[in-house]
């Protein structure tokens, strides 16, 4: 569908939705049909959706109405709360989000201050629809009360984490209102005290001090025991502030210090981001061999895909071993290379000697085809193998192709896909499989 819209063929796009009940090739005629203002057919587009009375599609349809810029009352209607049948906190979430959107930013403060202590999710869209508004006096005023709670909270035994967040989203209001400074001194009150319940107040703080340039606060914080959450962003701040070297050898002392794998992430993405790739791969190799999780391999693998030469280089290190536990990657990675280098027939043959294939050789054969442009030869490939996969690929390459229709003939149908899907695992009474995992 994307490859369709990149090509230019929005009328195929609306006519798919249309004639294939086809939901997500619907919602991107629809955006691509608002953004060129052409609202009548965007509606024409939503329209057999909405008449299933689908919620999301009677969302979508609220949404093209109110990027119209008329309709408001009708565009509301649509997403009215039921509530006699009980509110969601969704759809709470999806009215306020459109009464702000219509410039009716009092009503969605309205609509949502009486439930705010059902979910933080509701704190975050009060903060959100009212931005921009000249409401943040009024937002505090809400989100005050629930800060702090969770203040409080931090030591009792039955915590309410519907206010998890809520000093953060007030540190946030306060900064937007300009008042920084404010925010940073409540906010240091409360880490100094770890009055807080959700870690991520130490980021949100860090990264207040790093915007306003508080650098020898952030150097104070990460010298503490709060370096893994916000060491990165201090070096990154140092970085901006034109003090790259500082930045790397904070790091590196850092990593001597004590050898947390995150650090080593950082400064090696950092290195590669500037042209060392002999550097990156001294900092991150002795991670080359751990587990998923923390391999150092594979960040730097996906920063060069499109460098083909230098992944390359990186894959021919002496130091680079097999991605733990899932060493079929290594013969992808070098295929996909040598592919973007041209060298297609050695792809293949890498490819062909993976003792493990991760996918149908056929269906790798075929995309390193067309990685060097033989789109002919990776139809070939396709049309051969014929399953619900090889149709989809097949699909984009004849979109390529110039000959969109006959890519959207082929492509599976959604019931196709659905009855290719493999069939969940059968379940006792404790709703646990009763196959074994492995």
């Amino acid at each position: 569908m994307s490859l369709l819209l990149e090509h230019g063929h929005l009328d195929l796009v609306a006519q798919t939705a249309a004639e294939h009940g086809e939901w997500f090739c619907a919602e991107a005629a629809v955006e691509e049909l608002c953004r060129s203002e052409d609202f009548e057919r965007a509606l024409s587009v939503m329209e057999p959706f909405v008449a299933t009375g689908w919620r999301a599609a009677l969302y979508a349809k609220a949404e093209i109405l109110l990027r119209a810029g008329r309709r408001t009352a009708e565009a509301l209607s649509l997403v009215c709360l039921d509530e006699a049948g009980g509110v969601s906190t969704g759809e709470c979430c999806t009215l306020a989000e459109m009464l702000g959107k219509a410039g009716r930013v009092d009503e969605a403060i309205q609509l949502l201050a009486p439930r705010l202590d059902k979910s933080s999710s509701l704190l975050s869209v009060l903060v959100e629809v009212t931005d921009g508004q000249d409401r943040d006096e009024r937002v505090l005023e809400l989100i005050g009360p629930r800060a702090d709670r969770a203040r409080q909270a931090r030591g009792e035994e039955h915590r309410d984490y519907a206010f998890s967040h809520a000093q953060e989203l007030q540190a946030q209001v306060l900064e937007r209102a300009g008042r920084a400074d404010e925010a940073i001194r409540i906010l240091r009150q409360d880490i100094a005290e770890h009055r807080f319940l959700a870690p991520t107040a130490l980021t949100v703080y860090a990264g207040l001090l790093a915007r306003h340039g508080r650098l020898e606060e952030l150097r104070i914080l990460v010298a503490g025991q709060d370096a893994h959450t916000a060491l990165d962003i201090y070096t990154g701040a140092l970085r901006r502030h034109g003090r790259a070297e500082e930045a790397e050898a904070v790091m590196r002392n850092a990593i001597a210090a004590d050898d947390w794998v995150g650090y080593r992430a950082w400064l090696s993405s950092m290195l590669l981001a500037e042209g060392r790739l002999d550097d990156a791969i001294a900092v991150a190799e002795p991670g080359f061999g751990w587990y998923d999780c923390s391999n150092l391999l594979a960040p730097l693998v996906h920063l060069l895909l499109d460098r083909p030469e230098e992944l390359l280089r990186l894959l021919e290190h002496p130091s680079v071993v097999p991605h733990y536990g899932h060493e079929e990657f290594q013969h992808c990675w070098r295929a996909w290379a040598l592919a973007g280098l041209g060298r297609v027939d050695e792809a293949i043959a890498v490819a062909e000697a993976d003792p493990r294939p991760w996918a149908d050789l056929r269906i790798v054969k075929a995309d390193l085809l067309r990685k060097v442009g033989l789109l002919d030869a990776a139809a070939d490939e396709l049309r051969a193998l014929g399953t619900i996969r090889a149709r989809e690929e097949l699909c984009e390459i004849l979109i390529l192709q110039g000959r969109a229709a006959e890519g959207i003939a082929i492509h599976p149908t959604v019931t196709e896909q659905r009855a290719a899907q493999p069939k969940p695992a059968p379940r006792g009474e404790n709703g646990y499989s009763l196959e074994p995992a492995f």
